[in-house]
């Protein structure tokens, strides 16, 4: 996924920042044994989640791949798989034949 950038964003920042203070709250109220504090951190959890894909809407997000940018993935990846491949069949028919006695 790293080769993507996936997730690195705005929106992907700051919705998650959001819900880790939540899960922090709700962690700390539960080992309080207080349901009002730990309902309230699930609903700031909630909370990151609309706040992220409120950003993603404003425009913060990822942007949608086009189709033809998909084609040229694709293409360059069954490339790269062919170059590969002829690659590893050069070495085979370079590397010297021994016979077995």
């Amino acid at each position: 996924m790293a080769g993507t950038s996936h997730g690195h964003t705005p929106a992907a920042w700051t919705g998650v920042t959001i819900a880790f203070i939540g899960f922090c709250i709700a962690g700390v109220f539960m080992v309080a044994a207080n349901q009002p504090g730990f309902w309230a951190g699930i609903g700031v959890v909630l909370l990151g989640g609309v706040v992220g894909l409120a950003m993603k809407a404003a425009g913060l997000g990822m942007p949608k791949e086009s189709a033809a940018m998909a084609e040229a993935r694709a293409a360059a990846v069954q490339q790269q798989i062919e170059n590969t491949a002829g690659t590893q069949v050069r070495a085979e028919a370079q590397a010297p034949q021994t016979q077995a006695v």
